[in-house]
């Protein structure tokens, strides 16, 4: 279950060999002792395993694209396994941290509480960090004065480019603050922004300025990067300081987004070793084909000189063409092991997804109170039972009273969910596969498997049995009787699936 993500944007300063070291310094002095992998020895490696007992650092490099990526993980003995990802691209700037928490079949559940990596706080430190706009990376809030009160009045207006959210604390009539902004802002270093006003009488200013856009007397605005997203309004209780509930609250929303945001496969340790495998390869199959040349040119040399040597000359032109096949099957072992090895890779990343789409479901409704629990269906792909529902919503519109309670409350968790069509897009792609149906092909049968289904032979027919569960089964003929049974076969099975 993703617990933790960001992308942060790091400057010229930091090196390979500085990050390699910075990410050992973070494991060598860890407040948690049992964290501690004991006596590293790193002599300048780029590709290096350390181990002890329950806990690991893995750091690999790929250079075809100059990126290092690092793994730490530690098993609880209660089958709790963490991983801790951090995933630099120097060509970019840019550097992933990734906070993972999965389970083994027994493992008890624990309570998820969240800290952000103290990694974060090394990179502040040691100055690796760009900033995000004119707001600074950093672990303390950031005050606005009337120096810089148009920074903010800018973001209230929405004329200023930024890439994490910004927390507005605002001042209460006493002049405090209904949460601790040192506390929050050491929270969520690295992930957001915790903006604070110096003193209560820049409200008048600020309230001129903005358009009477912004938060006051102890509220807080929480500002997104992204046009779509809302800016969220949380209320505090008058009068009380350094609220926990608010403090939470402020928590879960920023980590929510964050955990949400889309990042390049290549910005993951998974993605990474895909990638490097993908890349041998295709070194072994340029590797191959040389062979096979190579083989070639032999073969040519031997039918045109095969005539004039003699028996003993023919022996020694054979044993080498020998030889060449022998090394072209060689070649043909470490694809075919290599090719097993991005299949099971993949095969694990994408059930990891699927895992953590549905624990992150879960966190969520426990922390930010959903209109709607999933119950114990499991999604056959990220998003599938949150597409289903609001598909379901959206068909149901039309027939509600145009001015009603009923249609503005549909219409606003439709709105607010940013249904995405998913369901439609795989009946649109179940459509173009049968439409045209005159038998089971081979790449047919591929991309079927790829859409979830599995495929079985049932006498003149095929049994299409979708996530492999026995109540979404589906029917079609080995060969069709019409043109039309395509178009038939896609109703039927889209209707049941999805």
């Amino acid at each position: 279950m993703l617990l933790f993500s960001t992308i942060l944007r790091i400057n010229e300063k930091l090196t390979p060999e500085d990050f390699i070291r910075l990410v050992i310094e973070w494991n060598q002095t860890s407040s948690h002792p049992e964290n501690i992998i004991p006596n590293i020895q790193w002599n300048g490696e780029r590709n290096i395993f350390y181990q002890f007992e329950n806990r690991s650092l893995a750091i690999e490099e790929y250079r075809n694209q100059n990126m290092i990526a690092v793994r730490y993980e530690k098993k609880d003995a209660d089958g709790v396994i963490w991983d801790t990802d951090y995933v630099i691209h120097f060509n970019e700037r840019k550097i992933s941290i990734r906070l993972d928490r999965s389970y083994r079949s027994d493992a008890i559940p624990v309570d998820s509480k969240f800290s952000t990596p103290h990694f974060i706080s090394l990179l502040i430190d040691r100055s690796y960090v760009q900033n995000d706009g004119d707001f600074p990376i950093d672990w303390k809030p950031f005050t606005i004065d009337e120096e810089n009160l148009s920074l903010l009045t800018e973001l209230m207006l929405g004329n200023i480019q930024y890439e994490l959210p910004v927390v507005f604390v605002s001042k209460m009539r006493n002049g405090k603050e209904a949460v601790d902004a040192f506390a929050l802002a050491k929270t969520l270093a690295g992930i957001a922004h915790v903006v604070v006003q110096k003193d209560v009488f820049l409200y008048r200013q600020l309230r001129e300025e903005s358009n009477g856009r912004n938060e006051f007397n102890g509220t807080v605005g929480i500002y997104y990067p992204n046009p779509p997203m809302e800016k969220r309004r949380l209320y505090s209780q008058a009068g009380v300081e350094k609220n926990s509930s608010l403090y939470l609250q402020i928590v879960r929303q920023v980590i929510h987004y964050a955990n949400q945001q889309m990042v390049d496969t290549l910005f993951t340790w998974h993605g990474v070793n895909n990638a490097i495998l993908q890349d041998r390869l295709k070194h072994q199959q340029e590797e191959r084909i040389a062979a096979e040349k190579a083989c070639q040119v032999a073969k040519s040399e031997v039918v045109q000189l095969i005539n004039s040597f003699d028996d003993e000359e023919a022996r020694i032109r054979a044993q080498a063409q020998e030889e060449a096949n022998k090394m072209i099957e060689s070649f043909d072992d470490d694809t075919e092991r290599l090719q097993k090895q991005i299949q099971d890779l993949m095969r694990a990343n994408e059930n990891l997804s699927y895992e953590n789409q549905g624990l992150r479901a879960k966190l969520d409704a426990s922390g930010n109170f959903p209109v709607l629990f999933s119950g114990d269906e499991r999604e056959a792909f990220p998003g599938e039972i949150k597409d289903i529902v609001l598909s379901t919503l959206k068909d149901a519109l039309p027939n509600l009273q145009e001015i009603s309670r009923r249609k503005d409350v549909i219409t606003q968790i439709i709105q607010a969910n940013q249904y995405q069509h998913l369901c439609e897009k795989k009946s649109s792609e179940l459509k173009r596969l049968l439409n045209s149906y005159t038998g089971m092909t081979k790449p047919l049968r591929q991309e079927l498997e790829n859409l979830g289904f599995r495929i079985s032979e049932d006498g003149k027919h095929y049994k299409l049995t979708y996530l492999g569960n026995d109540r979404y089964q589906s029917v079609i003929a080995k060969t069709p009787s019409d043109n039309r049974a395509g178009k038939n076969n896609v109703a039927r099975i889209a209707k049941l699936v999805w």
